[in-house]
């Protein structure tokens, strides 16, 4: 069955894309038994930076041993997916995205044998892993920059892009706004301006150099040969635009996108990429590609903004709207869901009311807030409510897509904001209440481990967690379970069902001859909803928490009492 899903995904790609169009003519319909060999459809993502997770030699940094260490907790949460964040040497300006060598280990988290060892020691445990691809730009470190800067006739020269005057936009287009000044700075060795999308310390690859593409492919191969599952590609739109076109709308090469995503497969036929890509949904199929010829997931980073608009004002209607808006893409495809992640929440695509609301209640000082779109605190100290914790984690369970969690969110763990920008929600795992919570036994740790106020790791850690079965981490561990025994979400098709109230959000999914129904209400008051369909007809619904029946009031109509910030999870019996 493998093969044959590999050879409808060979068939949906094509060997030479035009930038913005895809195949005239759809495959034939990928038939439901090979949506089910799709691994990512019902996968549990868990983020996690090796530097900051454990430490297994006292040197204050984590590594990969410490993280084979702790994989069991991993299995037990219900993980099988580990994303890691960028390992590689790096003068660690950007937290390891400043890449200094793509090919090698930074030696105080590892050697090669150190990852091949965690690589299998996951594959014993059911669980895969992907890495960070980060290719849009190296650190000014490294040595393809280095030498580009000093020799003009360097053939790394052209690797980069290069101005000898300085654009009439160069103030315009910072990923960073508010930190970063300009895209384009003067290297006064190269006696050039280069192009840098984010900070000044990481200049951008010149991706149309065809030198450039193989040698990512040779990247990619290096990796995939480790026996990893895929990539998480970082900022996908920069690494295919093209400078010369302008910083506002500047063009998108997406040939270069396709390409990766075949060489990827043809060397690993089920290794996926997870994109990194914040754009509206009507440019969707340009990424994931008309009939899934694209990258095979993205993040849903549309979705999440409404969604935390929604916690917020306790009104679903725009949120609503942002389901529907990026509900289709290809069977083979798979949106991304995340509460939390290593950067600050984007609310960049909300209406200014609306961000400013979502700001009041969960930003409210300005030391929270972030390069002028948004936030930069961890889940738990933002929200405040246990309640609403548990609410926001039941819904991205029974989200439609692939559900990801940033490692520490499963206990709560809390932000430190008087470190620097998106550093706030990157401090050390808090395993149990020993010296730096079970992270490190060093007098200093690579970031400062929460030890102050009500997220100090003393209150918040894993092994108390552990021990009392209303922690949010055994809720999490519930949600998990039962999401796994939901097929339904990650295979079928959904739908919003009508709930008698804009505060309410109840949604069915279909499966075969199965069917799932979530309820969740934003708001912190009670609510009564009653549900009608006539093909309910003679049936039941089983609560998937309780244990308990919900009988019909009438043929196909049910009456649910639903609590302030309360959700319930029912299969249609």
């Amino acid at each position: 069955m493998k093969k044959w899903l590999i050879f409808v995904a060979c068939l949906t790609t094509q060997l030479t894309f035009a930038q913005t169009e895809a195949p005239t003519a759809p495959p034939a319909p990928i038939p439901t038994d090979f949506v089910e060999e799709i691994w990512y459809k019902r996968a549990l993502i868990y983020n996690l930076d090796v530097k900051v997770f454990k430490d297994s030699d006292g040197d204050g940094m984590g590594d990969f041993k410490g993280l084979i260490q702790q994989l069991d907790y991993l299995k037990d949460l219900g993980i099988t997916v580990i994303w890691l964040s960028p390992f590689h040497p790096s003068p660690l300006e950007d937290d390891g995205y400043d890449v200094a060598d793509f090919y090698k280990i930074d030696p105080r988290v590892g050697t090669d044998a150190d990852f091949k060892q965690l690589v299998e020691e996951c594959k014993k445990r059911d669980m895969r892993v992907i890495i960070d691809l980060v290719i849009n730009h190296t650190s000014n470190q490294h040595p393809w920059y280095q030498a580009a800067r000093k020799d003009k006739n360097s053939p790394y020269r052209s690797w980069y892009v290069w101005s000898k005057e300085r654009p009439q936009d160069a103030d315009e287009g910072m990923v960073f706004p508010g930190v970063q000044k300009e895209t384009w700075t003067y290297d006064s060795l190269a006696q050039e301006y280069y192009f840098h999308r984010f900070y000044d310390f990481q200049p951008d690859l010149n991706a149309q150099n065809p030198d450039v593409e193989v040698e990512i492919r040779k990247i990619v191969k290096h990796w995939l040969d480790f026996g990893i599952s895929g990539f998480r590609l970082d900022a996908v739109p920069f690494y295919m635009e093209i400078p010369q076109s302008g910083m506002k709308n500047p063009m998108l090469q997406f040939d270069l996108l396709y390409g990766l995503r075949q060489y990827i497969q043809w060397h690993k036929a089920d290794a996926a990429v997870l994109g990194e890509a914040n754009v509206d949904p009507k440019e969707t199929d340009k990424f994931l590609g008309k009939y899934g010829e694209g990258i095979q997931m993205m993040f849903n980073f549309y979705g999440n903004q409404y969604l935390f608009s929604a916690l917020a004002s306790e009104n679903i209607e725009t949120f609503k709207k942002a389901l529907t808006e990026t509900r289709d893409h290809s069977p083979a495809n798979q949106w991304a869901w995340f509460l939390r992640n290593h950067d600050e929440i984007d609310l960049g695509r909300l209406s200014n009311e609306a961000r400013e609301e979502v700001y009041s209640k969960f930003g409210p000082k300005e030391n929270m807030r972030l390069y002028d779109r948004g936030i930069r605190r961890r889940l738990a100290p933002m929200l405040g409510n246990r309640k609403q914790i548990d609410l926001a984690y039941s819904l991205l369970f029974a989200l439609p897509g692939t559900p990801s969690l940033r490692y520490g969110e499963e206990i709560g763990m809390g932000d430190d904001l008087s470190l620097k920008e998106r550093n706030s929600v990157r401090t050390p795992m808090q395993w149990n209440t020993q010296k730096n919570a079970g992270f490190s036994t060093a007098s200093k740790t690579f970031h400062p481990v929460i030890s102050q106020g009500d997220y100090a790791y003393q209150k918040v850690n894993v092994e108390t967690q552990e021990k009392d079965q209303k922690s949010l981490l055994n809720t999490i561990k519930k949600f998990i379970k039962i999401r796994s025994e939901c097929p339904e979400i990650g295979w079928g098709e959904w739908t919003i069902l009508p709930a008698t109230t804009s505060t309410v959000l109840v949604m069915q999914y279909k499966w075969k001859d199965k069917s799932i129904v979530v309820a969740h209400n934003f708001s912190k008051e009670k609510q009564n909803i009653q549900l009608r369909m006539a093909e309910w007809k003679g049936k039941s619904l089983q609560d998937l928490l309780n244990k308990k029946t919900v009988k019909p009031i009438a043929e196909g109509s049910y009456s649910l009492a639903m609590d302030g910030y309360g959700f319930q999870w029912f299969r249609l019996n």
